[in-house]
């Protein structure tokens, strides 16, 4: 760990709340689904009042998913959210025996539960390959893919170079190939990319410069952590060591470093300050809007489908589907080979100085942007998050006691 640095921070969210006048502007959670629910009705051409409806329920619905995946540990191969052409949760489950269609109430919404059987294996059995055979998938392509697992097939995805597919016979012949490696179902996608750290900008601008280089940088702040003495805020880890927090008059602050977590699974690090009056974080392009945040989605309870949003610095805010859990991007971008414990979100906007920034859906908390894939041409395929499951100990995301929530849609 790096030596703590004795200048002072003050967050984002205490710049915020300093004032009578910011802490009223702060969203409720009725506010904050109206303004995901404006992004999730443009995707899927609903109305805004189901697609709040819909937003809602996805938060409000983890607690009877997660009894179900519990339910059906031995036979669960993925859960995923299904938006067209209507709202539903799709269980894929192995072997054939039927389970019949059930309906789960969700807040105030009644949401459908499908359960489709036959899958080949199950999740558990999918993670362990890919946790184990990460190495030698990369020997039989003679390439750094990228890999993921797809709940909505029960299958691992291998994302590789064109000439990298190719070369290896085709993508056809290496799901054959890496599913007899593997022992899994195994889905190659060719898609000439590379995957790299968002560079340095909780929804805040970050600035510094690289003392070797005298470079400026930039990164995304993320989230509000305590460690039960302490209050600080994340950004990612590849992020410079010295940062100063840019609030929106341009007037710079110089942050307190406390620690760097930048290896296999984790890209997270920590600068502290006093504690805030409220844990909020900037979730628009202009940083007006301050939300706050009151609870913390979970890994585990993540599903493929997820309409989240993410907020960075250089890309400002946007909201996309969560496509591949237990992802590991291609490359050395972990001080090494990354872990399966990434979360890949579809794009389409990524770009350098998005590092850190929060990713969220209405009040609920789920990551901070490590880093994205890039096309060929320039272009975000998809960008990854940490997990804040995967906070150093003892650092805690900080909630808010959550707001009554009106049924206004």
């Amino acid at each position: 760990m790096r030596p703590t640095s004795s200048r002072l921070f003050l967050p984002a969210a205490l710049m915020l709340a300093a004032t009578p006048a910011a802490a009223q502007t702060a969203q409720t959670r009725d506010d904050a689904l109206a303004q995901d629910g404006a992004e999730y009705a443009r995707a899927y051409g609903v109305t805004q009042p189901e697609a709040v409806r819909r937003l809602a329920a996805q938060q409000d619905s983890v607690p009877v998913i997660d009894a179900i995946a519990d339910r059906y540990r031995d036979r669960l191969a993925g859960i995923s959210v299904q938006h067209r052409p209507d709202y539903r949760f799709i269980v894929y489950l192995t072997g054939d025996q039927p389970v019949p269609t059930r309906w789960i109430t969700a807040g105030t919404t009644r949401v459908q539960v499908q359960f489709r059987t036959g899958a080949k294996v199950s999740r558990d059995r999918v993670v362990w390959a890919l946790s184990h055979h990460q190495a030698a998938i990369r020997a039989a392509l003679g390439s750094y893919p990228a890999m993921g697992i797809d709940p909505r097939t029960g299958e691992l995805v291998v994302i590789a170079g064109n000439a990298a597919v190719e070369k290896a016979g085709g993508a056809a012949m290496l799901d054959a190939r890496l599913t007899q490696l593997t022992g899994v179902p195994v889905r190659v996608r060719a898609l000439d990319h590379v995957d790299r750290n968002l560079g340095p900008q909780g929804g805040g601008r970050l600035d510094g410069t690289d003392p070797v280089s005298g470079k400026r940088y930039r990164c995304t702040s993320g989230f509000l952590v305590g460690d039960g003495t302490r209050t600080g805020i994340t950004t990612a880890a590849h992020c410079l060591d010295d940062l100063s927090y840019i609030d929106p008059q341009r007037q710079a602050t110089p942050l307190a470093f406390v620690g760097q977590w930048g290896w296999g699974y984790h890209d997270v690090q920590i600068h502290a300050g006093p504690a805030p009056a409220r844990p909020l974080f900037f979730a628009d392009t202009a940083r007006t809007v301050a939300r706050p945040v009151e609870v913390q989605r979970t890994k585990p309870s993540t599903r493929a489908g997820d309409f989240v949003c993410h907020r960075g610095e250089s890309t400002g805010y946007s909201c996309a589907e969560v496509t591949l859990l237990d992802f590991a991007p291609s490359g050395e971008l972990c001080g090494g080979f990354c872990l399966p414990t990434w979360v890949a979100v579809a794009g389409p906007t990524c770009k350098q100085g998005d590092s850190g920034g929060p990713v969220f859906s209405g009040t609920a908390a789920f990551g901070i942007v490590k880093g994205a894939t890039f096309r060929r041409d320039g272009s975000c395929a998809f960008y990854f998050y940490m997990s804040l499951d995967y906070l150093p100990t003892p650092w805690t995301l900080l909630i808010e006691t959550p707001t009554v929530i009106t049924g206004r849609p």
